[in-house]
């Protein structure tokens, strides 16, 4: 049996190639973790997701929902991680959908990725604006504007991205371990407590599953992993990436799915199913603090609200790293302007991609100030809601794409691996972004609304395709390169 063949240009790999300088490469599994399970952002799903989730969905079924989530994407995690062995390129799901079905799909897949991951920087980020407004007014009785805070978190993101991964992620390991802990405290005080009415499994059940939206409980339960594939996106700054990758990835998921439907089904416990949607469309701001104040004591509800804002800065952080390396490997094979995949020489990082990351997210903070959109209602619903659905289209783009890249070259390779889970998980997540599409004009509130945000996600899917079109013709050199 012969190796099947590996693909990746050296500039997109080492990064010495156009800069003078390689990129960092120290990190290991646990810190590629730290990274991507703090771009779930723990406390903030939970203390805003979640409860958003329970009162546009109108189900009290979101822990089922977190658990067939981790389900269907460690199938995916099969063949993505196959292909992570394979693609040696830290484009992730762009590189992978470019080896497996071309070079139009791939580059269409990344300016769908870039799109939909600079979504997610502003409006998490415009939620950490909000949070740090209420909590400045909660303890200090001084008002102010959420845009104001919103621009200093992205003034510290722009410092901390400029500089060596490994800032990064001693900074969000710090604040996942701190906001993991806070959580599961106020768990534990759930169910020693017994809940408002004892401990059930009915919102794990499958019976369940007809009450509400099943599309947009879905929907938010896929919100809570997005990003774990960045775990082959940092590939290029780990130390043994054919190792930490794979580990990585698994790990994320794991700790991701386990956790949530763990924590969201002591949630549903100490509210009452019965209580639970109600009580969340009344206060989806205040419901988890309230559960915290009310089991655990005022006090760690206290430093839950403080530290929503760090959860949500962590999340900020994570997301702004995946688009600096999106940019970064797209410059390398020559889709983007050459300057964002050069390494800075003191920082080895790609520090002029995040310069530009940070601009691209002031900009367009500074549009939705001018139009003076809600920055929960609107932004952050709106704005997770099209990402969610961009990222979702990558990973079954990214199945499909398993499946034609194995299949070309011509091995004898492990079948579940390479066909049949990629296969369970195309139809997985076909059926995820059908029930998405159904319900997306609930989750926007009109259906004009709907389809504005969806032609968003699909015009920035098509702009790529385009772009690959005009390469080929007037650029064939780097069209070959991509």
């Amino acid at each position: 049996m012969t190796d099947l063949p590996k693909t990746g240009h050296p500039e997109a790999l080492g990064g010495e190639a156009g800069s003078g300088n390689p990129l960092n490469r120290r990190l290991g599994v646990s810190q590629v973790v730290f990274m991507v399970v703090a771009a779930a952002a723990p406390l903030g799903l939970v203390a805003g997701g979640v409860p958003l989730a329970f009162a546009v969905s109108g189900s009290p079924g979101m822990p089922l929902y977190f658990a067939l989530s981790t389900v269907m994407l460690l199938i995916f995690a099969v063949g993505f991680t196959q292909m992570a062995g394979r693609v040696r390129n830290a484009g992730a799901f762009y590189a992978y959908v470019q080896a497996g079905l071309g070079r139009i799909p791939g580059l269409s897949a990344a300016t769908l990725a870039l799109f939909s991951y600079t979504l997610l920087l502003v409006g998490v980020n415009a939620y950490v604006g909000v949070a740090t407004s209420n909590v400045i007014e909660r303890y200090a009785d001084v008002g102010s504007p959420w845009w104001m805070w919103a621009f200093v978190s992205l003034g510290i993101i722009a410092f901390l991205g400029y500089r060596d991964i490994e800032l990064s992620a001693k900074v969000l390991g710090a604040v996942l371990v701190l906001e993991t802990l806070l959580l599961l405290v106020m768990d534990f005080g759930i169910l020693g407590h017994g809940g408002a009415h004892g401990l059930t499994a009915e919102p794990l059940s499958p019976s369940i599953v007809g009450n509400g939206s099943l599309g947009l409980g879905v929907m938010f339960a896929i919100f809570g992993f997005i990003g774990f594939e960045a775990t082959a996106v940092f590939r290029n700054e780990t130390k043994d990436p054919d190792v930490t990758v794979p580990r990585a990835t698994y790990v994320a998921i794991l700790m991701i799915g386990v956790f949530y439907s763990f924590t969201v089904w002591a949630i549903v416990v100490g509210v009452g199913v019965e209580s639970v949607t109600g009580a969340a469309k009344a206060d989806p701001e205040g419901l988890v603090l309230t559960l915290a104040r009310s089991y655990v004591g005022s006090v760690w509800a206290d430093v839950m609200q403080v530290l929503l804002i760090t959860s949500q800065f962590a999340c900020v952080l994570a997301f702004h790293n995946v688009v600096t390396r999106y940019q970064f490997a797209l410059s390398r094979s020559g889709a983007l302007p050459e300057p964002l995949g050069v390494v800075h020489p003191r920082h080895r990082a790609p520090s002029s991609s995040s310069v530009v990351a940070s601009a691209v997210a002031s900009v367009t903070t500074l549009v939705v100030v001018a139009l003076d959109l809600d920055p929960i209602g609107d932004l952050y619903t709106w704005f997770s809601g099209a990402a969610t659905l961009g990222v979702v289209l990558l990973m079954a783009a990214t199945s499909l794409a398993v499946i034609g890249y194995f299949r070309r070259a011509g091995d004898q390779q492990s079948v579940w691996r390479t066909s049949v889970a990629p296969a369970v998980a195309f139809l997985g997540l076909a059926c995820v972004v059908y029930l998405m599409v159904a319900n997306f004009p609930l989750l926007v509130g009109t259906t004009g609304g709907a389809w504005v945000i969806g032609g968003c996600v699909a015009l920035s899917a098509v702009v790529g395709a385009v772009q690959a079109l005009v390469l080929r013709a007037r650029r064939p050199a780097v069209y070959e390169r991509i």
